[in-house]
């Protein structure tokens, strides 16, 4: 990765890591905390970590808060993979547990991962992916209210 980003300028840099994103079924996706990837991400040279937080799959916040809050994070807090719309809320309560580590201006909200996926296995519809990045555009108002 940093081979890649090496002599990249003037554009901010991230990664992602993906759980899955090929299946509602959310029990068939990769889960636990992001403790074993904390080294290998610690070393790369990039400015954000887009990581995935809108369910419990995850794990602790804390790991990633203690460990990787010398950069950026793209926060994920919707999920593509349901047609549940989350609340205002449960978004603000999600940012506010990670703003125990990270600066406001650092956080970037996120859905969980890209709501177009294979062409033939799409997990969500326009009208949900429209009503849920309306929602995280809702929640980022009220958070900028609070903490700008």
């Amino acid at each position: 990765m940093n081979r890649i980003v090496d002599g990249v300028d003037g554009i901010r840099t991230g990664i992602h890591i993906c759980r899955g994103n090929w299946s509602k079924k959310d029990d068939v996706h990769l889960a636990g905390d992001y403790k074993p990837l904390v080294p290998s991400l610690s070393k790369m040279r990039v400015q954000q970590m887009v990581l995935e937080f809108a369910t419990p799959r995850a794990g602790d916040f804390g790991i990633v808060g203690q460990h990787l809050n010398d950069r950026e994070i793209g926060l994920g807090v919707v999920n593509p993979k349901t047609a549940e719309i989350e609340s205002v809320d449960y978004i603000v309560g999600k940012t506010e547990e990670a703003l125990k580590y990270y600066k406001p201006k650092d956080i970037f909200l996120s859905p969980d991962c890209g709501f177009g996926t294979f062409s033939d296995c799409c997990v969500s519809d326009e009208q949900t992916a429209t009503a849920k990045m309306k929602r995280l555009v809702e929640a980022a108002k009220v958070l900028r209210e609070r903490y700008a």
